[in-house]
């Protein structure tokens, strides 16, 4: 199974988005895994503050895990996505450090399989 990364780091008091990844996945079952430099307030980690949907917004069923070890959240889908069809990942600005700290925007990522 292939992981993509998004890692978000602090830079001068102020947040960068950084993303690693090929948009065009050849699987339809991948983990997104999301790397964060802070810990993470465990209640904030769930399906409506990260989530995927298809093109049209439909949202996704997907497993969301989190590991406090290494500041990490995997999303991975219940069953593979489509062939040749487009999704979006959604990161809200509803995750939250364990400080309170929020990113300073949402993040929208498209990718196709």
């Amino acid at each position: 199974m292939a992981s993509n990364f998004i890692t978000i780091e602090s830079v001068t008091g102020s947040l960068k988005n950084r993303v690693k990844q090929d948009l065009k996945f050849k699987t339809g079952s991948f983990v997104w895994r999301i790397k964060f430099t802070a810990p993470l307030n465990p209640s904030s980690v769930n399906n409506r503050n990260l989530y995927v949907t298809s093109a049209n917004l439909t949202p996704l069923l997907a497993n969301i895990r989190y590991d406090s070890i290494k500041n990490c959240i995997e999303i991975e889908p219940l069953e593979p996505y489509t062939k040749n069809e487009s999704y979006l990942l959604h990161v809200t600005t509803k995750v939250v450090s364990v400080k309170g700290q929020r990113l300073p925007n949402d993040i929208t990522i498209q990718f196709k399989v």
